[in-house]
């Protein structure tokens, strides 16, 4: 069931009326978990399982460790729930792609190998949600968090229909100490939440999908050899923003819609494409996955407390994994690479030079924005494009090597993506520093209103291709 489609406005609808419509609090933490399990099942319902499993598995590890006292009963119980729950994610996102990269190796050596491809079906949202039960059960083990005394509560926060499918990833401590305390009627939360729901689905439905998506699809997509090095740079910059404004409208939405129940979810973006080099970058983008990996992969392999060689290895390490996590291509892992390069140099001339140096003046401030949303838009290409070859000639038409590409594009198209990138990177400048509530808060009621009717018109106007959200796929 996607955010965009009338079949999501009519289920939420009834699920707000219906939460709302009761008094006891259990009753209504029933009615969000019956209605996350059939928002779900609306994709593929024999994948509910999966979320039984890990609601199962990790309320039973939890509770265990929680009692256990020897450390290697502890340690047990931690391995059964990262096995699981690893397991899982691995064999159903990883599988097929371990299987190909075996092959591929195989051949290298000379040997010929060529099995049936398996055919497995990735569930919608599994990296999500397994992430997020993980964090619960790491934090049990790490004693940052006691287990949930309620397991409705618990499976409720497994299974939360507004942030299930593509975050943000909320952590345990987050969620269940909200899920105490009934939550009224509250007029101004809901409308609120319902501005938020109406932002996130203007920036998906309206910027991401009519405004941008045809031009990086036409560029990317391109399969008869290299492109113009202008249409190469418009398209890789029409992906740039059709990305973010795909997952910050997911997030928004989820945000908005969660608020609408009572319950406060986490930004996960802070205008990224404002930001002054890389650690600056993934502060501001993805946040609930770049704090997962910083507090569950990268301060456990040693951090920055071990010596240069050690933050090198945990730098490098994360963000491959973290590339990996996104897909299962070694397009990904090279984003990732690249990204974790990016953020060694970086960490190696801020201990250089120090830090000073980026933002001494305003434009040194801006001239190192501009060089990082630069350095973004290089990882983009190998984000996108669907093999090596694609990215190779993509990058050399964006650096001028190749001159006689293709053009692609349409004039309207070019139009589109000259009128938003250079509006969406203004925007993210002025409000780099402020949240979307104080933003809001800065515009007057008249233009705030004006601004909501405006969004709602195009929204209703561009419906239509119901396109899935990008990182459903992850």
């Amino acid at each position: 069931m996607l955010f965009n489609s009338l079949t999501f406005v009519v289920f939420f609808a009834v699920v707000l009326g219906l939460y709302y419509g009761v008094k006891p609090w259990p009753a209504r933490k029933t009615i969000l978990l019956l209605a996350s399990y059939a928002f779900y099942a609306a994709w593929n319902p024999p994948f509910v399982a999966l979320l039984w499993i890990s609601t199962l598995v990790d309320w039973v590890a939890a509770k265990r460790l929680a009692v256990t006292t020897h450390k290697g009963g502890r340690v047990a119980w931690l391995v059964l729930s990262l096995i699981a729950n690893l397991g899982i994610l691995g064999f159903f996102k990883y599988g097929g792609f371990l299987l190909e990269s075996f092959v591929s190796v195989a051949g290298f050596y000379g040997a010929t190998f060529s099995p049936a491809r398996p055919d497995i079906i990735l569930p919608v949202g599994i990296s999500f949600y397994t992430f997020q039960t993980m964090s619960y059960t790491l934090d049990v083990y790490l004693r940052r968090a006691e287990p949930s005394k309620s397991f409705l509560d618990f499976a409720l926060y497994v299974t939360f229909f507004p942030q299930l499918v593509a975050g943000p990833i909320v952590r345990a401590t987050e969620f269940l100490p909200q899920a105490l305390a009934p939550n009224n009627l509250n007029r101004e939360r809901i409308s609120w939440g319902l501005f938020l729901m109406t932002l996130g689905l203007f920036q998906k439905v309206v910027l991401a999908d009519v405004m941008l998506a045809p031009a990086a699809e036409a560029v990317f997509g391109w399969n008869r050899g290299p492109v113009f090095s202008l249409d190469a740079w418009l398209g890789v910059l029409a992906f740039s923003g059709q990305i973010f404004f795909d997952f910050a409208g997911y997030s928004t939405t989820a945000i908005g819609a969660a608020l609408c129940f009572g319950f406060g979810l986490p930004d996960n973006f802070r205008c990224p494409y404002a930001a002054v080099g890389f650690s600056d970058f993934w502060r501001r983008l993805h946040i609930s996955l770049s704090t997962w990996l910083r507090d569950y992969l990268y301060i456990p392999l040693g951090g920055s407390r071990h010596g240069a060689a050690r933050t090198v290895i945990a730098l490098m390490v994360t963000m491959l994994l973290g590339g990996l996590w996104h897909g299962a291509a070694w397009t990904f892992v090279v984003w990732g690479g690249l990204h974790g390069l990016y953020l060694v140099v970086e960490r190696g001339l801020r201990s250089r030079f120090g830090g000073a140096a980026w933002t001494q003046t305003a434009l040194a401030t801006a001239c190192f924005a501009l060089l990082t949303y630069f350095l973004v838009n290089i990882t983009w290409v190998f984000f996108r494009a669907e093999s090596f070859h694609t990215a190779h000639l993509l990058i050399l038409s964006m650096l001028g090597v190749i001159r006689d590409g293709a053009q692609v594009l349409s004039t309207f198209d070019m139009a589109k993506v000259a009128l938003i990138i250079p509006i969406l990177l203004v925007v993210q400048w002025l409000f780099r520093n402020k949240r979307t509530e104080e933003a809001a808060e800065s515009v007057p009621a008249w233009l705030h209103g004006l601004a909501w009717a405006g969004m709602l018109v195009l929204i209703i106007l561009a419906q239509g291709t119901d396109n899935a959200f990008i990182y459903f796929q992850f």
